[in-house]
């Protein structure tokens, strides 16, 4: 077995203990996080379908489409701090964890302004490209255009949060995103019925609650110590590899949008009615399946503080145990879905093709998420442990090969559920080859250490984690 480090107070906390309970506990306290979001993202929803109108429901789900080619790219600038960080950490190297976590704010923000300003110009023509016309165009634009320039508060907030997990501290982390939860609890009902805002209320409401993640996100790092002061210098010897890592992870978290768009774009075919139905499963989805987000969340720390520690042993028991619980909660998940689906489409009310495809979402989701956190936690691997095209080149072959062409085959032959049923075949294919990839990453890393003494491979981790990027994390190739 490898020799780690000597542990001290500088050590990573994941380097110990029970692997199991470390998956567990760090995927639990992101889950409320998580899904604290995600509910409050699905009652808005819940509140704009009560005004009666099928076209603000469908303006609703165009709208964050298009917003979340934004947050795709905050995700994978917060996937690269936090890999750079908790190496750093697992290696005993905080002062350049602190000095990363600052290059990679500054980065982030910096990113967050590009986006919005690129992205604002665009609103009206993705929009149109999407399938989005009509009264749903002019409101989705509208809440484009009042709820995107709050990513220059959500870019850092989530860089934050990222920062704090790869600490180990979920609590906080946690807090980050709760935090915004409620405060949109609050304002959604007020603004939206009381003060008869309509959907421009919800807008609102999603810029106050993504100040507060910044707010939030803030407050922890420092409190923790985490984020060292900026300076020029070390942001430009820094950027080159938070951008190896943050460029990948961007473009394998825009696979799902692009494949997102793709199937409302075909859906649109059927009516605002059948997009509207397809906004409730995309809301609903990241609240029922949230586990497996925060799930490949929760290990991404875990895989990188060992890494640094030389534990080769403890990083396959992650992703053991990682798919294990993934198993054990989608059919949870799945079950509950199938017998709740008639109250489900009730509160929505959900009519016609709406109700249609929301319960066939419901009887065959289980099957299609299963493999999504497979493919996941290999995202998280791949993304943590220097092989970060690899998730690129997975997401995107399920995007496209995995999703256009079976989505087209089923809207031919079974219409809207066929649509559904298509575009989430894929899965099966690269969720299983994502997970076999991720053993065989690790597998890799062992043999490439097993002729270092302990003190040259804990300098190379430390080193991965510093900016200067190792051997393994230059090869894009799928081995």
């Amino acid at each position: 077995m490898a020799e780690g480090p000597a542990q001290g107070p500088d050590a990573g906390r994941f380097v110990g203990g029970s692997v199991l309970r470390h998956v567990v506990v760090m995927s639990a306290t992101g889950s409320v996080g998580l899904m604290a979001v995600f509910v409050v993202d699905l009652l808005s929803l819940l509140y704009v379908s009560k005004l009666g109108d099928p076209a603000l429901t469908a303006a609703v789900g165009f709208a964050a489409i298009v917003q979340f080619f934004a947050i795709a790219i905050n995700i994978g600038l917060m996937i690269a701090a936090g890999a750079v960080v908790s190496r750093a950490l697992g290696a005993g190297d905080r002062a350049g964890a602190r000095r990363l976590a600052a290059s990679a704010t500054v980065l982030g923000l910096a990113a967050a302004a590009l986006l919005v300003a690129a992205l604002l110009p665009l609103s009206d023509s993705l929009l149109r490209l999407i399938g989005a016309s009509g009264e749903a165009l002019r409101v989705a634009d509208r809440f484009v255009w009042i709820a995107l320039p709050s990513n220059l508060f959500m870019g850092p907030g989530m860089l934050f949060s990222g920062i704090l997990r790869a600490a180990g501290d979920a609590r906080r982390a946690m807090w980050v995103t709760l935090g915004g939860a409620l405060v949109t609890v609050g304002l959604d009902p007020l603004l939206i019925f009381g003060a008869g805002l309509g959907v421009d209320g919800a807008a609102i409401a999603t810029c106050v609650a993504r100040a507060s993640f910044l707010a939030i996100g803030w407050h922890g790092v420092h409190r923790l110590r985490l984020l060292g002061r900026p300076t020029l210098p070390a942001v430009l010897a820094d950027a080159p590899v938070l951008i190896r890592i943050a460029v990948p992870a961007v473009l394998t978290n825009l696979a799902p949008s692009v494949a997102s768009a793709v199937t409302t774009h075909l859906l649109a075919r059927y009516g605002a009615t059948a997009v509207a139905g397809n906004a409730v499963i995309d809301r609903l989805t990241p609240v029922a399946f949230g586990g497996l987000f925060a799930l490949s969340g929760a290990i991404g720390p875990i895989l990188g503080q060992n890494w640094g520690a030389g534990r080769f042993d403890r990083m396959r028991l992650v992703l053991r145990d990682g798919a294990r619980v993934a198993l054990l909660y989608v059919l949870v998940v799945w079950l509950a879905l199938a017998l709740c689906r008639g109250p489900l489409t009730r509160l929505f009310e959900l009519d016609g093709v709406a109700a249609e495809l929301f319960g066939f979402f419901c009887l065959a989701s289980g099957a299609i998420w299963l493999f999504n956190g497979l493919l996941f936690l290999g995202n998280a691997a791949f993304n943590n442990l220097g092989f970060p095209f690899r998730s690129t080149l997975l997401n995107w072959g399920r995007a496209t090969l995995g999703t256009v062409p079976p989505a087209l085959l089923g809207a031919s032959l079974y219409g809207p559920r066929g649509v559904i049923a298509g575009a989430g075949l894929g899965s099966l294919l690269f969720g299983s080859l994502g997970l076999a990839l991720a053993f065989r990453a690790v597998g890799r890393l062992e043999r490439e250490a097993a002729g270092q003494p302990a003190a040259e491979r804990v300098r190379a981790a430390a080193e991965a984690g510093a900016g200067r990027e190792t051997a393994p994390a230059r090869s894009g190739a799928l081995v």
